[in-house]
């Protein structure tokens, strides 16, 4: 046993589960938002814009983080761990960031690299991975978040081309995005039934993305809508690979396992905030983290803190042995998530009035969290999975 000190922000001695390579992306992930991204971020956030985006994608391409854990097409080829360490670090900073990396590589990228063909492969991913073209993913529309099969935007055959009309809601990158994967209901008629994706270039005619603003949440994140009047696409453009739901809650599944460790990095982020002030903020002449209440509140944070972390770990370490299952997944979000969003409020409550300052970077990740909580998955939803798993009875309707 050793008798060396623990870490206070590594008590369970996490690290030492981790290999030099993991290690070393996760230092590199780190470095990087603390030079490029923390100095920045509260202004970025007050300002509610990111007006920066498009430099940052190239310089997240550069150190190989936009589809890092897809293989070939100048894409770096990372294992599901590695991809799970550069989200934990990306949120830490901000949950608009791992958003943005998220849906360039889990959702766009990862979409057309499984289900596109080689021609799609070859146009976008290169371009794509290092950051030179930015990816959105159309799903989600006004009237359908959780329910995505009753989406209204059609693709109709017209000749041998394609024609969809519609429009998606809550778009991440949407107004920044050179290319969209867009879902869309197609008829028996017009060459299959049920949801097909399509990639979409954003120069098309008929495509444009208004960005969404007065946001109280993800303010340091491009949000937007999608709206297709009458936008004609060549037959080729139909991803060939897929039909049906299983192609957008495929991408969806990857997606919500960067999650699962990237809201750790916010809750993290806020647990060592607290954690420092509770050391320096002296009140009724000794510091608060000496009293017990204090104390009780920081304990209770880094447990359920360092349980996730492992419960991320073990998803990672499953995904990378190709044993990963949905369920699991929605384990690992509706857990995580939700204790992320309790230790930032938590955390809060040690700040005080402090708490509500941007000098600090509790309230902003309590606010995206609060964003997080919903997406990809609501806790519902995610209940569902699980409740479904545990009695095979599906309650979803």
């Amino acid at each position: 046993m050793t008798k060396s000190t623990p870490d206070p922000r590594d008590p369970l001695g996490f690290d030492d589960l981790l290999d030099q390579e993991e290690l070393a992306v996760r230092d590199t992930v780190r470095a990087w938002c603390a030079d490029r991204v923390l100095p920045h971020i509260a202004d970025w956030y007050e300002r509610g814009e990111l007006t920066e985006v498009r430099e940052l994608a190239r310089e997240l391409g550069a150190i190989g983080a936009l589809g890092m854990h897809l293989e070939g097409y100048g894409c770096a080829g990372a294992s599901a761990v590695q991809y799970g360490l550069a989200c934990l670090e990306l949120e830490a900073a901000d949950s608009g960031l791992r958003s943005l990396v998220s849906v360039q590589g889990s959702l766009a990228m990862y979409a057309i690299h499984r289900w596109g063909s080689e021609e799609h492969r070859l146009r976008w991913l290169p371009g794509m991975a290092a950051g030179e073209v930015i990816g959105c993913f159309g799903l989600t529309e006004p009237d359908h978040g959780s329910d995505p099969a009753s989406m209204r935007t059609r693709a109709k055959r017209d000749g041998s081309d394609w024609v969809l009309n519609g429009r998606k809601m809550w778009i991440t990158n949407g107004s920044v995005a050179g290319v969209a994967v867009v879902w869309a209901q197609t008829d028996e008629a017009d060459g299959g039934s049920g949801v097909r994706g399509f990639v979409v270039p954003t120069d098309t005619p008929g495509f444009s993305a208004p960005e969404i603003k007065h946001k109280a949440s993800l303010r340091a994140s491009v949000t937007s809508e999608l709206v297709l009047e009458d936008v004609r696409l060549p037959a080729d453009a139909a991803l060939p690979g897929v039909r049906g739901l299983k192609g957008p809650l495929s991408c969806l599944n990857q997606a919500r396992y960067g999650i699962v460790w990237g809201a750790l990095g916010a809750a993290r982020s806020c647990l060592e905030a607290a954690r420092e002030y509770s050391i320096s903020r002296v009140q009724f002449g000794r510091p608060i983290g000496g009293f017990q209440l204090t104390q009780a509140k920081l304990a209770d944070m880094s447990l359920e803190l360092n349980k996730g972390l492992l419960l991320a770990l073990h998803l990672g370490r499953r995904m990378d042995a190709g044993t990963l299952r949905p369920e699991q997944v929605s384990y690992g979000k509706l857990n995580n998530v939700r204790e992320a969003i309790e230790i930032a409020r938590t955390s809060r409550t040690i700040l005080g009035a402090n708490g509500i300052s941007f000098e600090y970077p509790v309230m902003r990740h309590a606010a995206n969290l609060e964003s997080v909580l919903t997406y990809e998955g609501t806790v519902e939803m995610h209940q569902l999975v699980i409740g479904q798993l545990l009695t095979g009875q599906s309650a979803f309707r």
